[in-house]
């Protein structure tokens, strides 16, 4: 039904004709001769090209609003894009530990990296990139609006022609650098602050130089980042050295180094892709069709190499150096670096040819070890200085990063801890001489009725402390560390860097929890006449902006010349036939140490002289090495007798080696020791100092635990 208003036009119209007669119509105005009228059926037409100028202009105007609403948004986006400087863009090489000869021994990134500077880079590579990835590369200000159209036009089709969407390679790095790679990621943001970003590197850099940060930055697969490496990875080569289809194939990788890896059963997908960059490499005019179709030609496969035998080389050159790794990573962290970043440069103290050394006797045949299982920590120090030289942490590793028995702390150690604690404080603090007479006799512990035996089962009565050093009997041991007193002797040996955290006393005479590294640097105070440096191994780390911090450890006078002069005497003497640690005589070498073994309780339940731990902590002036052998789990395995000397021989062959083209130098007596001869033996004591012989009766030590007065002359001559 109408409504009351359609009904009244309805009436006007009729009344409008109304005022005329039936059968004459209204009057039509003149035709205006241009084939229009100029009456009334032109204002339909009117009405039509005003709609139509009305229609652009609101669009002009809607997209003119749209242009500035679009600005707005990019304004407003650009001004939330983080920073970008030459840091981000210029990768920084992978982290790294170096020898004490600059030599890399152990990459800490997850991605190994090794920059390129601009020159390493060959011309043909990097036509190769800007071909495949970017041909508009030079044209461009960092935005490409052809290449965005092209890219989407593309897309429409189906098919991105091997485009990385709209993206300039100058894009493509800003992403890299500062941005997720993610898909979920690339949001209008994210895309409006890579385009900002991209303007920003066009104007502050050169193409060149975003080239070569491009070509640095890029993942290649296999845990290696920059074509660099690639090449070095792949082929053992410089990028230099790489033949055309190599470069090509190189320079296809970064668009998917997982599909595109010619290590792949399949390679095709590599070769296809190598392929296309070689053709658009004549597209470019880099190459000709000749070139490309010969390098087409070339197998895929060409000058690869075996990476199974480079993993396995280069996961046995890690086994060398693993130990020391993890000493020089705690190091740094104490320092207040954070290893998981790139581009640490850390400069190690690490001798390679010692640790080479350590490595092969302790994994080798040349020292005989009980079982495979049988563990092995060991650290060589320089003792004048405390740098840490060398260190092993254990034999025939299985997996990298773990125990490092070189810094084990919970392992006793056994009598090597005897000239630290009990005769070393005797003559610092109570000036006895070497030939000072002490008990072996029967002995119980202090308020106990705990019996202390020998190794042997006997007791040698009245003898020089001498001959108890040499012989490492325990029950003079003990009765010295009660006659210096728990005070004195914890002072001593907490400040040779063997910490312990009681008033030593009773069983520490003869064994307290330490570690190769605490012995190597303990022994080494002794070594270089009583000055004690804290082992170290990092000399100088260099960071990411090129800064360079170095380091060095200040030795602390820790005993007098005289206390570090007789131990040394009397310990010369344990590396002699008769001795305990016949097995680390090196004939004519000047050098002294001391062993330890370890037994089992009686309630144990192991065979009857079963060693728990095994160690031989000795020095010459140049060098302190301590050696600590034993299981894992000591309640299932033991080191039996037979091999009690196993320290003591792999000592031998190390140091053996390492003072092959060292000063072989004797000790000097300074001059606040004098010295006598009694019993063929010459004797040192504190020159001018009081001393008590306890009120027992004066005895010789026993013959070559020290040297004969003629042996002396000899040595003072040569």
């Amino acid at each position: 039904m109408a409504n009351k208003n359609q009904w009244s036009r309805v009436n006007r119209n009729q009344n409008m004709y109304d005022n005329h007669p039936a059968t004459e119509p209204p009057t039509m105005p003149p035709n205006n001769g241009n084939g229009g009228s100029t009456g009334g059926p032109q204002k339909p037409k009117k009405k039509k090209r005003r709609w139509i100028l009305a229609t652009i202009l609101w669009l002009l105007v809607i997209g003119f609003i749209g242009v500035l609403a679009g600005a707005a948004v990019f304004v407003t986006y650009a001004n939330d894009a983080p920073n970008i400087t030459a840091s981000n863009l210029a990768s920084e090489p992978s982290s790294a530990i170096y020898d004490s000869q600059g030599n890399p021994i152990w990459k800490l990134s997850a991605v190994e990296r090794d920059y390129a500077n601009s020159n390493e880079i060959p011309k043909s590579l990097k036509q190769a990139v800007v071909s495949i990835e970017d041909r508009r590369f030079y044209k461009h200000n960092g935005v490409d609006p052809v290449r965005i159209a092209g890219a989407a036009l593309a897309n429409l089709r189906g098919s991105s022609l091997g485009m990385q969407g709209g993206s300039t390679l100058t894009q493509q790095l800003v992403k890299l650098s500062v941005f997720s790679t993610s898909t979920a990621d690339q949001t209008l943001k994210r895309k409006a602050q890579e385009a900002w970003l991209a303007l920003r590197v066009e104007k502050n850099f050169s193409k060149d130089e975003i080239l070569t940060f491009y070509m640095n930055k890029v993942y290649m697969g296999h845990g290696v980042s920059g074509m660099k490496t690639a090449a070095e990875y792949f082929y053992g080569k410089p990028l230099t050295e790489l033949s055309l289809p190599q470069l090509a194939l190189l320079a296809g990788m970064p668009q998917s180094p997982t599909n595109y890896d010619p290590y792949l059963k399949d390679n095709s997908a590599a070769k296809e892709r190598r392929n296309t960059v070689l053709l658009a490499m004549v597209k470019y005019g880099a190459i000709t069709k000749k070139e490309a179709d010969d390098a087409i030609k070339v197998p895929i496969n060409d000058g690869l190499q075996d990476l199974t035998s480079k993993t396995a080389l280069a996961n046995t050159n890690r086994k060398v150096v693993d130990a020391y790794v993890q000493s020089t990573l705690a190091e740094a962290a104490s320092l207040g670096y954070d290893t998981n970043k790139s581009g640490l440069k850390i400069y190690t103290n690490m001798d390679s040819n010692l640790q080479q050394s350590m490595y092969d006797n302790a994994n080798g045949t040349a020292v005989t070890f009980p079982s495979a299982d049988t563990q092995i920590g060991a650290t060589m120090t320089d003792p004048s200085n405390g740098n840490v030289v060398a260190q092993i942490g254990g034999r025939n590793l299985k997996t990298l990063q773990g125990t490092n028995h070189a810094r084990l702390k919970t392992r006793s150690s056994g009598s090597s801890i005897k000239p630290l604690l009990d005769y070393g404080p005797a003559i610092e603090y109570l000036n006895w001489p070497t030939y000072r007479t002490v008990e072996d006799k029967e002995y119980k512990y202090a308020g106990t009725d705990k019996n202390l035996s020998n190794w042997d089962g006997k007791f040698m009565g009245n003898i020089t402390m001498r001959t108890a050093l040499t012989q490492s009997r325990n029950t003079p041991a003990a009765r010295t560390l009660e006659d210096v007193g728990g005070t004195d002797a914890g002072k001593f040996i907490n400040g040779i860097g063997v910490p312990i955290d009681h008033t030593p006393g009773g069983a520490d005479a003869i064994g307290i929890t330490a570690s190769t590294e605490q012995e190597a640097g303990a022994f080494g105070a002794i070594a270089n006449g009583g000055t004690y440096y804290k082992p170290t191994y990092i000399t100088k780390i260099v960071t990411a902006d090129g800064s360079t911090h170095n380091y060095s450890v200040n030795g602390q006078r820790a005993m007098k010349t005289s206390t570090a002069f007789m131990l040394t005497d009397m310990m010369k003497g344990v590396i002699k036939p008769n001795a305990t640690a016949s097995d680390a005589i090196i004939p004519g070498l000047h050098q002294a140490g001391k062993s330890g073994l370890v037994g089992y309780g009686d309630d144990e339940g192991m065979p009857n002289q079963a060693i728990k731990d095994a160690w031989f902590t000795g020095y010459t002036k140049s060098y302190a090495l301590s050696v600590w052998t034993g299981y894992d789990v000591p309640r299932e395995n033991y080191i039996p007798w037979s091999y009690q000397d196993l320290p003591a021989q792999f000592y031998q062959r190390v140091m053996s080696y390492a003072m092959q083209n060292k000063p072989n130098t004797d000790w000097t007596m300074p001059d606040t020791v004098t010295s006598k001869v009694r019993g063929n033996i010459v004797e040192y004591e504190v020159k001018g100092a009081k001393w008590s012989n306890g009120g027992l009766p004066s005895v010789n030590s026993i013959p070559q635990s020290g040297a004969t007065p003629a042996e002396v002359g000899n040595n003072n001559s040569h």
